[in-house]
């Protein structure tokens, strides 16, 4: 395992963490929470650190699920829980909502489902437009101040709203989306992580499965679940070409590495400038099997640019994750 160092918070970061959206079924299809259960406690026993979880995850079932665990192992003391504030589920949907009144309430809840009475990194989980980013950043400075969390993260920021958030607040971490099929955040979020020494936690590493190599022609979603029409990069004919892009990255994987296609994805995030932690989503122990696969060898400048020739050759306009941010509420 690979670890970091959160500057001038005591915390120290695994650099693969486990991400837990997809385990309580939300946009994900049915789930089994025991079997979500016993994926945290298999990942504590890996030597994962941080876990990062939110209230909209299953509408707090995964806190509750990782404040179990957690408790059930004994080890709160060696683990980082990275959770998250400002989205209200509301008839049954998911809303941004950063008032002061909500971000209160959500982080008293989290607190007790999470079983503890501190959050080690607390991010906000999309910017609210309807409410002035300075008094959000005021609202998780006093916090910090407390004693309530001990460091402050953002989740699917700008640069510039990171920019004013930072005129009120420290701000130590950033979790953006990023993969190999996803790469928006290379043109100005992570040169500006990169700049200001700002952590950055990345999700969806593997993509939604498509970077798995699990996935083929005859893969088929369950209602519920994103990728069966909301997310257009399973809807043809853009699906086969991801597919077609895969299978090439896989075999490359495997003929220069003796390595997994999934492995092949995160060491390449993990040896980008300026990503420090990428989220392995899994709702099944065996999904953590390939973590012990990536430690110990890294991907030289050839590599890097035979990885870019794939990707050049079937994906060359890539579909950014977009469907996935939030509505504001109702003003």
């Amino acid at each position: 395992m690979e670890f970091i160092d959160l500057a001038e918070t005591g915390l120290k970061l695994s650099r693969v963490g486990l991400g837990t959206w997809s385990m309580t079924g939300d946009w994900w299809g049915p789930a089994d929470p025991e079997e979500a259960y016993a994926t945290l406690r298999k990942a504590i026993d890996l030597g994962i650190t941080l876990f990062d979880t939110a209230p909209a995850y299953g509408r707090g079932l995964s806190e509750v699920l990782l404040g179990r665990a957690i408790r059930d192992a004994g080890c709160r003391d060696r683990l980082v829980i990275a959770t998250k504030a400002g989205l209200q589920w509301v008839n049954g949907k998911v809303v941004r909502n950063c008032s002061l009144s909500w971000l209160a309430q959500d982080l008293e809840n989290s607190l007790r489902r999470l079983q503890t009475e501190v959050i080690d990194i607390y991010q906000v989980h999309w910017p609210d437009p309807l409410e002035p980013l300075e008094e959000t950043a005021a609202f998780f400075q006093r916090l910090l101040q407390e004693g309530k969390i001990r460091a402050i993260g953002v989740s699917n920021f700008s640069p510039e709203q990171m920019d004013r958030f930072r005129q009120v607040a420290p701000l130590h971490t950033a979790q953006p989306p990023y993969n190999l099929f996803e790469r928006q955040i290379e043109a100005e979020v992570l040169p500006y992580c990169r700049e200001h020494g700002i952590h950055t936690l990345v999700y969806s590493p593997l993509c939604r499965g498509l970077l798995s190599g699990r996935m083929t022609p005859q893969t088929t979603f369950p209602p519920g679940d994103m990728r069966a029409g909301i997310d257009p990069k399973f809807v043809e004919p853009r699906y086969s070409q991801y597919l077609k892009a895969a299978e090439a990255l896989s075999q490359f994987a495997q003929d220069r590495y003796g390595k997994t296609l999934a492995q092949l994805a995160v060491r390449w995030l993990l040896d980008q400038p300026g990503v420090s932690v990428a989220l392995w989503g899994a709702r099944k122990p065996h999904h953590l099997e390939a973590i012990s696969g990536l430690w110990g060898w890294s991907l030289d400048a050839e590599a890097m640019q035979t990885i870019e020739d794939i990707l050049q050759r079937y994906v060359p306009e890539s579909i950014p994750p977009s469907f996935m941010s939030p509505p504001a509420r109702a003003a």
